[in-house]
């Protein structure tokens, strides 16, 4: 007696990989569409120049020491004439809002930048301040 071999149950040992194909098409487009948008640089562009520095008008450094020593730039101020000091380089008219950083020494008094804080605010300019720690 003879038995036949079905025909149907032939094992295959491929994979398809045509769905992963696909799936991989998809992902490539996808992150090179997002590398373009995320990068700046790629559009190149004629930004217009100027000859001064708008920045270095826009902030003013104030820094305070451990011994309560006010520092306008690199120039000590002392506590009573901070705000008549701060308004020559704040002026309340000024289209753009000009920023004062305060760096603080880490063990100084806390009081002393909210003072600080107060009397920029106070000139219409916005604060941020910085720690640096003294060993």
């Amino acid at each position: 007696m003879r038995l036949r071999k079905n025909r149907f149950r032939e094992e295959h040992n491929e994979v398809d990989t045509g769905p992963l194909n696909d799936i991989l098409f998809i992902l490539l487009m996808f992150f090179l569409m997002i590398s373009t948008l995320a990068n700046p640089n790629v559009i190149k562009m004629n930004v217009p120049r100027s000859k001064s520095d708008t920045k270095l008008k826009q902030s003013v450094v104030v820094s305070v020491d451990k011994n309560k020593n006010f520092y306008v730039g690199v120039k000590q101020v002392p506590v009573d004439s901070l705000e008549s000091v701060l308004r020559k380089y704040i002026h309340e008219g000024d289209s753009i809002k000009p920023a004062v950083v305060i760096n603080a020494d880490s063990i100084a008094h806390w009081g002393e930048v909210v003072r600080v804080m107060k009397v920029a605010r106070k000139l219409g300019a916005t604060t941020s301040a910085t720690v640096s720690g003294s060993e």
